[in-house]
């Protein structure tokens, strides 16, 4: 996004402020499911049971342009046709230029690219937001 950056402090905010960027946007979108590994200690299961640690398995993705949302309980909703249960969400977002959004095929690579991120842990470039639409912190 090429304005300043404004504080996000929910999905809903971050549909302000990508409706509010000079250019169109599209917004990225990888689902995942919060876990252990069949072969996690005692120790990791432990960890995750207080909510810290654990891995974070994509389940699906989508893009959509922010007007194509017209909240974080849309997009909720919208993903559980899916029938699957998800416990964060990582959000990125691609700048159009000349007044165009980025087309759902000029999103693929980008959105295959951000969930191989999601599966090796480099999640530094994405805004993840829990199952009620609020930011969360990784790490």
């Amino acid at each position: 996004m090429s304005k300043p950056a404004t504080a996000i402090s929910s999905f809903d905010d971050l549909l302000r402020a990508a409706r509010a960027q000079a250019q169109p946007q599209r917004l990225l979108f990888v689902f995942t499911t919060a876990g252990v590994p069949d072969d996690a200690s005692p120790a990791q299961r432990e960890r995750f049971q207080s909510g810290r640690g654990g891995t974070l398995t994509p389940l699906m993705c989508v893009d959509k342009t922010p007007d194509e949302l017209l909240s974080f309980d849309a997009l909720h909703e919208e993903s559980r046709q899916f029938g699957q249960t998800w416990d964060i969400v990582f959000v990125a977002a691609m700048s159009g230029s000349g007044g165009l959004s980025p087309g759902s095929e000029q999103a693929e690579a980008p959105l295959q690219r951000m969930v191989e991120s999601v599966k090796s842990g480099d999640i530094a470039g994405f805004i993840p937001f829990d199952s009620a639409g609020q930011p969360v912190q990784i790490g």
